[in-house]
């Protein structure tokens, strides 16, 4: 039987970083060590930094990106291209995006992919969202970012085709209706890989090297 060698606060604390990608038990302990030996520097501060973001930080009604305000920065700067849309899995591949600074657009989060076998289906991402902005005529050019794995690809047919549908209603409706340019990353994102572990460089080639989806 493992014997507990600190108090059940700095074990509480070494289960809650146990937790965090990439960190396992022992990682953890190590982690947990350091913070206490730089309480002042690190452990206070980083206990802050927490309550800050519990208290302030929410997740963007328009993208779907977190920050401290909803519409968060990204959709209110005035810089932006609001006819360039960028569809993105996760908010860590618009934060890899916006490292890279490949592509002065708007963005939109879906929050995962489509996985049946996970029992996650197209009412459990932010596809509605998406429809509804694309619905208002402003964006005249989807990119679509997602991950060049089977459920990431999956996720773009099924997009596809939902746009399609769309672009159909919208026209039958609205005869000067134009359909929106659907493109998707090309050159430079190896197949499976993930955006948020690329280089600025190889996202930089897939964004200028994106190819229209007919």
């Amino acid at each position: 039987m493992a014997r507990h060698v600190a108090g059940p606060e700095i074990e509480a604390l070494i289960r809650f970083l146990a937790k965090l990608p990439g960190l396992g038990p022992r990682s953890a302990r190590r982690v947990a060590l350091h913070l206490i030996k730089k309480k002042e520097q690190l452990l206070v501060p980083l206990a802050n930094a927490i309550n800050q973001a519990v208290e302030k930080v929410q997740v963007c009604k328009t993208c779907g990106n977190i920050d401290s305000a909803s519409p968060c920065t990204i959709c209110t700067d005035p810089r932006r291209d609001p006819s360039l849309l960028v569809v993105v899995e996760d908010v860590s591949d618009l934060w890899a995006l916006e490292r890279a600074s490949v592509v002065n657009a708007a963005y939109h989060v879906l929050g995962g992919t489509l996985s049946p076998l996970d029992g996650v289906g197209p009412d459990d991402l932010n596809i509605a969202g998406l429809l509804a902005r694309t619905a208002k005529g402003e964006v005249k050019e989807i990119i679509l970012a997602v991950n060049a794995t089977v459920e990431g690809q999956t996720t773009a047919h099924y997009i596809m085709d939902q746009l399609q549908e769309q672009a159909k209603d919208l026209s039958r409706s609205n005869p000067v209706f134009e359909a929106i340019k659907i493109s998707q990353l090309a050159h430079g994102v190896p197949i499976g890989g993930e955006l948020d572990y690329l280089d600025e460089g190889t996202l930089q080639q897939a964004i200028a090297s994106r190819t229209r989806v007919e």
